[in-house]
């Protein structure tokens, strides 16, 4: 008798390579039960608190009878009419609130479910070399190739899509941007947007842009979006997420806008599987967006004053780095002589700090290390010290080996 094993990963979900951050999370596991009191700075999640307004908006929307039920599959009115007037106040990007916007229950999800919508086996997406891993990942689940846009530092990061094949792109569908950059900091002007419309037009693919920190810049100079360089988005599709903008990473809510073909294919995906974001938790957006004149500027600051302190810390001990112009982390590279993840164990184990590899964000990111700016100033700081205490010794070390 055969006997049939009822519980099996499906070959493709075999096939993925590890996740760098379940190591991680092993990692500190272990640090802690030695009785290590670490620093986390691995994982990018807000540590200032949501605005008491926000959670008030939150609380009144949760008691009105309205929100008890099933919610609207594609955006309660409110919710789809405040993102439809933060694109045109904010980047002055006319969408219909009907039919080019979706609420969607985070980002990564949304990017992950329009990737499952589209795309089949044979097809390409094309990914930065360094990438937030659910773009690579949600299209090896989808039986799809990746093909890898590379993304150099001498190049401050930015996509180099001239350097594509066109191997590559004979059957490619997608090209997914992130700027500003998770996790290397970079940002781009409206001419980097222009130039990739024209590319996505010229290889008649969809651009998919995350654009997750868009409020988080430094400098004056605001993020662009996608959408200034393709208004009728006849190519474009964009993401904006409500997790580090408003610190509200729990409450797992962003929305898309654009295209409306890939709108409509991401809406019915999602009708498929599940039953929309909740209502309140839109509710509760839609407040975040109209007020966010007052809400989004004290937390730019703190983000900026953190970064500021750390890394004039690194200065102080000795490593000349240069100040992030976004986002909400710092990209490093690792100490010449040792390989990144002997780098992060020994900095957890040795001086109880936190980072993550840069290998989690793909074969681009190895000989470098994320720092998430996600305490306050004065443990940023100590960290910072030991850092740059770390870095001295493994250089110290490299340079008297024989």
């Amino acid at each position: 008798m055969i006997t049939r094993q009822p519980v099996r990963e499906t070959a493709v979900l075999q096939r993925l390579p590890p996740y760098v951050f379940v190591e991680l999370d092993r990692l500190k596991l272990d640090a802690r039960e030695r009785g290590l009191d670490v620093i986390d700075l691995g994982i990018g999640s807000p540590d200032l608190p949501v605005a008491p307004a926000v959670l008030e908006a939150l609380r009144a929307a949760s008691h009105e009878h309205a929100s008890h039920g099933y919610p609207s599959f594609r955006g309660v009115p409110r919710f789809v009419g405040a993102v439809g007037s933060f694109m045109a106040s904010r980047f002055g990007v006319e969408v219909d609130p009907n039919s080019e916007t979706l609420a969607l229950s985070g980002v990564k999800e949304g990017v992950a479910q329009l990737l499952m919508a589209l795309c089949e086996p044979g097809d390409v997406v094309l990914v930065p070399s360094i990438y937030y891993p659910v773009y690579a990942r949600a299209a090896w689940l989808a039986g799809a190739d990746v093909r890898w846009v590379p993304m150099r530092a001498d190049n401050g990061f930015v996509l180099d899509l001239d350097a594509l094949a066109p191997a590559d792109l004979a059957s490619a569908r997608i090209l997914i941007v992130n700027y500003p950059n998770n996790p290397t900091g970079a940002r781009v002007d409206l001419a980097f947007f222009e130039h990739a419309v024209a590319f996505a037009h010229r290889h008649n693919l969809l651009l998919v842009s995350d654009l997750a920190y868009s409020e988080l810049t430094f400098g004056g100079t605001r993020a662009p979006s996608a959408l200034e360089a393709d208004p009728g988005a006849e190519v474009t599709v964009e993401f904006h997420s409500f997790s580090k903008t408003f610190s509200m990473a729990g409450f797992r809510l962003g929305f898309a806008v654009g295209n409306r073909k890939a709108i409509d294919a991401l809406a019915a995906y999602r009708t498929n599987v599940g039953y929309g974001t909740p209502t309140s938790i839109q509710l509760m957006g839609a407040y975040a967006l109209d007020h966010r004149a007052n809400l989004v500027p004290p937390n730019v600051a703190a983000y900026r004053s953190r970064r500021d302190a750390f890394v004039s810390a690194l200065r102080s001990g000795g490593w000349n780095v240069d100040a992030p112009a976004a986002a909400m982390y710092l990209w490093l590279p690792v100490p010449e002589g040792i390989d990144g993840w002997t780098w992060v164990k020994t900095l957890m184990f040795d001086y109880g700090i936190v980072v993550t590899p840069g290998a989690a964000f793909g074969a681009g990111g190895e000989g470098y290390f994320r720092v998430s700016l996600v305490r306050d100033e004065a443990t940023l700081v100590r960290a910072a010290a030991a850092i740059a205490a770390g870095r001295c010794r493994v250089l110290s070390n490299h340079q008297s080996a024989p």
